[in-house]
């Protein structure tokens, strides 16, 4: 409990830092965002107004410190396209891109480990060549690519899935398998490469000598032994897939995190997008945080070293 309070606190800083970045870069993009917000056409007296109503005509420091302020307060701003508060629009759309990140996750985990066992035990075999194939295929294909694929073949071939989101589970089926299938090449390329180590080593010996069956010595022994390295991946993985599948959520119309970013790109909405990448740096943080209790939880080692 004490090393993860420690890990929260030491998170701080580069949490504020992250946010003090992005919130300079931001504002250094050419074009202006009241512009943006009345168009053409309005008196330069309007758009005074409008500048200092959204505290553009201060310091960009001061600025910062008044947003930092209102985050820490649950408050990120109103959205200058949509006319709402970035929390709610972000709250609104979370739920679509959590779901579709735990359908893609289990898909590229269930895959992924499975095809890694499947290759380490026959290695050089027919098998190894097949599921090694398949996640480099899956690391290879860019996400867009599969996804129209999978629309093409399933959609408008087959027409077993629906073609974009409709709300419904279903519908999250092919834009899982779309976001989960580079996953699952990275997991399974991972897994195979340090169960093939551990299978090697000298306790693996041991364990066959004391007349451990193969399940057991593999699933008792080499297996966790091998899936620390593995844990960090998929907990990277769901914590990235969670803030928001930019270019899966475009593709199949969910209304998710990630299409809420590239329409603020597209407006240049800044608290809107600011709220979007500030989502994603969190979860980006308690992804590794996460890595970090299960590491523990898998190996009693350090947890006794924290």
């Amino acid at each position: 409990m004490k090393s993860v309070m420690k890990r929260l606190i030491g998170m701080i800083p580069v949490f504020i830092g992250v946010m003090l970045l992005i919130f300079v870069l931001l504002r250094v993009v050419p074009g202006d965002p009241v512009q943006v917000l009345l168009g053409e056409h309005y008196s330069q007296d309007t758009i005074d107004r409008l500048t200092k109503a959204m505290n553009l005509d201060k310091p960009v420091f001061e600025q910062f410190l008044l947003y930092l302020s209102g985050v820490f307060h649950g408050d990120l701003g109103m959205s200058y396209v949509m006319k709402k508060p970035v929390t709610s629009l972000i709250m609104e759309a979370l739920p679509q891109t959590v779901i579709l990140a735990l359908m893609a996750s289990t898909f590229a985990w269930f895959v992924g480990i499975g095809s890694g066992i499947i290759a380490a035990i026959k290695q050089n075999k027919a098998p190894d060549h097949i599921f090694m194939g398949f996640s480099l295929a899956g690391i290879s294909v860019p996400v867009f690519m599969s996804a129209l694929f999978l629309q093409y073949v399933f959609s408008f071939k087959l027409k077993l899935l629906p073609l974009s989101s409709d709300g419904s589970l279903k519908s999250l089926i092919l834009p899982a398998i779309a976001l989960g299938w580079n996953s699952a090449g990275s997991v399974a390329r991972l897994t195979r490469s340090n169960l093939v180590d551990a299978l090697q080593a000298d306790y693996i010996d041991t364990a066959k000598a004391k007349g451990l069956t193969n399940r057991a010595v593999i699933f008792g022994h080499a297996l966790r032994n091998s899936m620390l390295p593995v844990i960090t991946l998929m907990a990277i993985q769901l914590s990235s897939m969670m803030s928001g599948a930019v270019v899966t959520e475009s593709i199949f119309a969910i209304p998710g995190v990630g299409r809420l970013a590239t329409n603020a790109i597209q407006t240049r909405d800044m608290p809107l997008l600011q709220g979007t990448v500030l989502l994603t740096t969190v979860m980006v943080i308690f992804g590794s945080l996460l890595a970090d209790i299960l590491y523990s939880v898998i190996d009693p080692r350090i947890r006794r070293e924290a």
